[in-house]
């Protein structure tokens, strides 16, 4: 057997990912060590209470509830908790000691990577998270380090698992959001409180890690424009498919041309449902799996695909991590550091520039679909198709003037054209009801 050096870890956090990797470095210890060149002691796991149900059968002599003393003479700190207290004094107290750090913490980092990252960058440690952004899904390497010397254009991710398995469920069995919300959380893919995940601020965490990394800038949470799913209904499923498309909750990051008197380029990053064709490669991403589509100048399209979540799938990226700081202490060197020099302004929702699809309940008059029309023209929103079918009179009340619903789909045009165009119409007097407005991202 080789005689390799052998590198302390520190675990903080035994839930579901924590326990599965602490299981995983234990099980798999001689291969490991063959793969990072260095023995991977499992010095301890820090946990807040010591009898916690973990989902693996650990060693209880490793567990503890000093976090500080563990982290203190360790080479590397898993940080598995996940929130920001105590994840953030905890991670920093790991970087000063010298020790390097991988996390799956998504919240953490959108909201203190910036400072994360420069104390790494003054002591020469390095932060690890693939495990942050898709779960098993190979895609903060991709970017950070394959396609580097590239230009990245656009990503498009499908990067929370309970929001695509409820609109999946929406879309393949005409299902109801809350009847699926509901076996959704029976199953385990959605938290008894699904705010996170229905209401977008998961997977605009996630967005703000990928921008910063494919734009080389920092993008703070608070730029993230987030839309969640709670407003998509069975009507607004059916709508879709019947025009060749499908509703997905999308992260949009998206590099934009500099502005006429701009003196460079910009970037949106923005979380809301959106209408995919389903020709399509993220339209066929079924359940609670993820997909991460990166269009780059040079390298072209490229789709990372496969388990968003998991206790021992997103281990499988922590642990790939946990590799990678080993050959690292090994070889010697200072970190990577993060590529943040482009620093890139983020743009407000209203500069983005997509297509739409807007639904509305009309009068049922000669000359509504003319009045429509002009109103889009006004607001520089160009038609591309219009759908117009009767919707049957109230039988209660016949003599009631018919409705008729207007499906119109757009060229493309700019977010606050649109909205302010979407305002008016709904003032005219001849739209009864503005039914959904939906953005068409994919083309």
């Amino acid at each position: 057997m080789t005689d390799y050096r052998t590198l302390r870890v520190a675990l903080l956090g035994a839930g579901a990912v924590g326990s599965q990797v602490a299981d995983l470095l234990l099980k798999h210890r001689a291969e490991l060590a063959d793969r990072a060149g260095a023995n991977l002691e499992l010095a301890g796991i820090a946990v807040r209470n010591l009898e916690g149900k973990r989902d693996a059968d650990l060693p209880r002599e490793l567990f503890t509830t000093d976090a500080e003393a563990l982290i203190n003479g360790s080479d590397i700190v898993i940080e598995l908790m996940g929130g920001i207290e105590p994840a953030r004094t905890q991670v920093l107290q790991a970087i000063n000691s010298g020790a390097d750090v991988v996390t799956a913490n998504k919240a953490l980092l959108a909201t203190h990577g910036s400072e994360i990252f420069e104390a790494a960058d003054q002591v020469g440690a390095e932060v690890y998270y693939e495990a942050a952004a898709a779960g098993a899904i190979p895609i903060i390497r991709p970017l950070r380090d394959s396609l580097a010397g590239d230009r990245v254009v656009r990503i498009m991710g499908i990067v929370n698992g309970t929001t695509n398995y409820i609109l999946d469920r929406m879309d393949t069995e005409g299902a109801d959001f809350d009847d699926v919300l509901a076996q959704a959380q029976a199953l385990g893919y959605a938290e008894a409180d699904p705010t996170a995940d229905v209401e977008g601020f998961d997977a605009a965490q996630k967005a703000a890690i990928l921008a910063s990394l494919a734009f080389h800038t920092t993008v703070p949470l608070d730029a993230v424009h987030r839309e969640g799913i709670t407003r998509i209904d069975a009507a607004m499923i059916e709508s879709a498919r019947h025009a060749g498309y499908v509703i997905k909750l999308l992260a949009v990051c998206e590099r934009l041309a500099a502005a006429e008197g701009e003196a460079s380029e910009s970037i949106s990053v923005r979380v809301y449902p959106a209408l995919v064709e389903r020709t399509h490669p993220l339209a066929s991403v079924h359940g609670a799996n993820n997909a991460v589509f990166v269009q780059a100048e040079a390298a072209g399209d490229l789709m990372f695909y496969g388990a968003g979540a998991g206790g021992v799938q997103t281990a499988s990226a922590v642990l790939g991590d946990v590799v990678s700081a080993a050959r690292r202490h090994i070889a010697g060197g200072v970190g990577v550091g993060e590529s943040t020099r482009a620093n890139l302004p983020t743009v407000p929702i209203g500069r983005v520039i997509t297509r739409y699809q807007i639904t509305l309940e009309v009068d049922d008059q000669p000359g509504v679909l003319a009045t429509v029309a002009g109103i889009l023209s006004e607001g520089r929103v160009s038609i591309a198709t219009v759908e117009q079918t009767t919707i049957e009179p109230d039988a209660e009340n016949p003599a009631a003037g018919g409705s008729a619903r207007l499906v119109i789909g757009t060229h493309q045009a700019r977010e606050q054209d649109l909205s302010e165009t979407v305002e008016r119409l709904a003032a005219s007097g001849v739209v009864e009801r503005v039914v959904s407005v939906l953005r068409v991202e994919g083309n």
